[in-house]
């Protein structure tokens, strides 16, 4: 190996051995046990050496041979107060390291308390944020599905209006109109999309027509023929119908159909011949439509509880 030659000369200091500090660290050691020693003798000038003397008789007696290079590092060490431990003083440097020592105490429940906002962050993310930030793009694409389904101009145009109140709401930073626009264009979408047959209640238990004398005016009757939708597996279904009493649309399974009074007899006589209404067909819903074609004559109007 290469390198500088340890000693005294050329300004570098040899560095103990290990031996010899262990040894120093012995004598501070026996000095501070003997306090009444170090008192007398190192606070009088002149005395030094005969402490380290003393010194030096004490490890004899143990049968140790101290080396007097060793004695004067731990009488000077002892001066220095080296070999001492001093608390570190207080400051944001010692608390850090404290908190770090300490981390398995509260990493606990900092991990804990991170995680659970990260899952209420998240939660919100996709409860609110991500919904109301797709809300443009889903509007655009359910109007496109009532376009592709509508065969006749007012279901476009009612769409494309629909669209427009969601749009205007969007930029009021109003997402519940602008939810609120989806679930019509949702409901624009199922009334295209379905098709079935409009038959007279045809039941022995249940009414085919009845009649009402209106608020307005008491001297006149209004007549209804009880219908309801059915597909071509048979089955009932349930459509939106406005209530002209009301004023309010609601989804029923069989609603009342103004007619005049000749067509309102007329199925009357068919039911009460045979108790069967024999053409209890009164129309027909269109895919891609939203209104019916009536095959019995009728102003449109309805009810929708008698």
């Amino acid at each position: 190996m290469t390198g500088q030659a340890v000693g005294s000369t050329d300004g570098v200091h040899e560095r103990p051995p290990l031996d010899d500090v262990m040894l120093a660290m012995d004598v501070v050691d026996t000095l501070r046990r003997r306090e009444r020693l170090v008192h007398s003798e190192l606070d009088e000038a002149g005395r030094e050496e005969d402490l380290k003397q003393r010194l030096k008789r004490i490890y004899a007696q143990q049968g140790i041979d101290v080396p007097d290079h060793v004695i004067e590092q731990g009488v000077a060490a002892l001066k220095e107060d080296r070999f001492t431990y001093k608390p570190p003083q207080t400051g944001i440097a010692r608390r850090l390291a404290q908190l770090y020592v300490h981390r398995d105490r509260w990493g606990k429940w900092l991990g804990g308390g991170l995680a659970a906002g990260l899952l209420a962050l998240t939660a919100y993310y996709f409860t609110w944020v991500a919904p109301e930030r797709a809300l443009p793009e889903e509007l655009a694409s359910r109007r496109a599905e009532v376009v592709a389904i509508a065969a006749s101009d007012h279901a476009r145009v009612l769409s494309e209006q629909i669209l427009g109140t969601g749009s205007a709401a969007l930029r009021n930073r109003d997402p519940e109109g602008a939810r609120a626009a989806l679930e019509q264009l949702d409901q624009l979408r199922n009334t295209l999309e379905q098709e079935y047959t409009i038959r007279i209640v045809n039941r022995p238990d249940e009414r085919s027509g009845v009649w009402r004398i209106p608020d307005v005016n008491q001297a006149a009757k209004n007549y209804y023929v009880i219908v309801e939708a059915v597909n071509a597996r048979g089955e009932r279904l349930e459509v939106p119908v406005k209530n002209e009493e009301t004023g309010k649309t609601e989804r029923t399974y069989s609603w009342g159909l103004r007619v005049d009074e000749d067509a309102f007899d007329a199925v009357k006589r068919d039911k009460q011949d045979d108790g069967i209404i024999q053409n209890d067909r009164f129309g027909f819903k269109r895919r891609g439509y939203l209104e019916p074609d009536y095959e019995m004559p009728t102003s449109g109007g309805a009810i929708t509880r008698w």
